[in-house]
């Protein structure tokens, strides 16, 4: 399924309106903010129809996967936005993760649990607040909002002097030798499930390199680090492929148009995520060119000063914290 889908839910006396646009979709929160609500209007409404009381507007058909039969029900599901409300183990399983990215729905995980096989982004990481109540019916009006919109960058003062990457391929490459004259140390954790061991080893000010495109689940346990100290920055563009494809370097028609909707053109069930999608774009769009773009091994041409300039142009908060002008 691709696209970007408003959905709106109403009774007498709540609304919650949001939007999804990825495949998954993951939403947080202490109790009491109306997490299980969402979930239980929508089960009401596929239960009763408008005896419900509840109305939900979307271009596509909402419903509510439970512990009964959720295997059957993924298996039978198309191009549906599936609520999953927390409490629920099966969500934990390395099964439920290989059903749903074969699948053509989208999914909305109620869940404060770390969710280490599925790919979610940082960008779709919610919790719910209320914004407040109108008019003499006094309505409560619920809308989402982004968990980590506002991650430390850099307060000026601390400079990094280590870089650690999810990756331990051509993103390490690039960025191991395009700083190895600005910082002290550059290394990989050969995975994003590391980075919080990488970071807990290491002494110095460090900042961390990493897909945000699926960096969901590590999010948490990061950013608890993070609190405990104030030398830890964190650089998340979708991936270092969607960097290149930013910077100018590759030319493909309609390139613009993907980057700046990408949603309108992943196909979840080919894609687990964006870093996958955009992964593919930039080796379909590089094939018999000066700059074939392989993940294992970078390419020479991406480290010239030329080429480097463009990429730098796109990672304006990573330079800051390293002092690089």
């Amino acid at each position: 399924m691709r696209g970007s889908y408003d959905i709106v839910i109403n009774s007498r006396r709540l609304q919650y309106k949001f939007t999804v646009k990825r495949n998954i979709t993951v939403i947080r929160g202490q109790s009491a903010t109306g997490k299980t609500t969402l979930v239980d209007m929508i089960s009401d409404y596929n239960e009763n129809g408008i005896d419900s009381g509840v109305t939900v507007s979307c271009d596509r058909k909402c419903v509510v996967l439970t512990s009964r039969n959720w295997q059957r029900d993924i298996g039978e599901l198309e191009k549906s936005i599936v609520f999953v409300d927390e409490g629920h183990p099966f969500v934990l399983s390395k099964e439920f993760a290989e059903m749903i990215r074969q699948s053509t729905n989208y999914y909305v995980i109620v869940t404060r649990e770390r969710l280490e096989n599925i790919p979610y982004s940082v960008d779709e990481i919610y919790g719910i607040r209320n914004s407040g109540k109108y008019g003499t019916l006094k309505k409560t009006y619920h809308e989402f909002y982004r968990l980590y919109e506002n991650i430390p960058y850099s307060d000026g003062d601390v400079r990094a002097s280590k870089i650690i990457t999810e990756d331990s391929n051509s993103g390490y490459q690039f960025f191991s030798e395009v700083f190895k004259d600005k910082i002290k140390t550059c290394v990989s954790a050969k995975g994003k499930s590391n980075i919080a061991e990488a970071i807990l080893n290491s002494s110095e000010a460090v900042v961390v390199i990493a897909d945000g495109a699926a960096f969901g689940p590590e999010m948490e346990r990061v950013t608890e680090l993070m609190k405990a100290r104030d030398d830890v920055y964190l650089y998340l563009p979708e991936s270092f492929e969607w960097l290149i494809l930013q910077s100018g370097l590759v030319e493909r028609e309609g390139l613009s148009e993907m980057l700046a909707r990408p949603y309108d053109y992943v196909d979840s069930e080919k894609f687990f995520s964006w870093e996958q999608f955009f992964t593919e774009v930039l080796k379909d769009s590089t094939i018999g060119t000066l700059y074939q773009y392989s993940k294992r091994k970078l390419a020479p041409v991406y480290l010239h000063e030329g080429s480097t300039a463009k990429i730098f142009v796109q990672m304006k908060p990573l330079l800051n914290i390293l002092g690089v002008g």
